[in-house]
């Protein structure tokens, strides 16, 4: 998506992103969070990934990439884990995904019970 298309976007819609992360649980590598902006397709079934069968998943992966408006993600790498903690660092990412969206969010539905600090 080009720069002018996304601004020309946040001044006709409401704009809302889906937040979530995946690496918070293993005890080594980075954690990565992304935020994504679909077009007015909702795909169905859409849930906790963890709770989605394998096929189902990639089902659902193929359909938010194809009805995908804006895409951001953010990285976290274990050295900045250690100095933070992990709750912290997955907020971490989670902003930076947000902040790389070309499009700024009115709102933000985390995948989780905190909010992004600063957003």
């Amino acid at each position: 998506m080009h720069k002018k298309q996304a601004l020309e976007l946040t001044r006709k819609a409401y704009i809302i992103a889906g937040v979530d992360e995946a690496g918070r649980g293993p005890l080594a590598g980075p954690v990565v969070a992304a935020a994504v902006v679909l077009n007015d397709y909702l795909p169905p079934g859409l849930k906790d990934s963890k709770l989605l069968l394998p096929k189902k998943r990639e089902k659902l992966y193929e359909l938010i990439l194809a009805n995908a408006f804006d895409i951001g993600v953010g990285i976290v790498s274990p050295k900045v884990i250690d100095g933070l903690n992990i709750r912290k660092a997955t907020l971490l990412a989670m902003l930076v995904a947000v902040e790389s969206l070309y499009v700024r969010p009115d709102k933000i539905i985390v995948d989780g019970v905190d909010t992004i600090p600063g957003l």
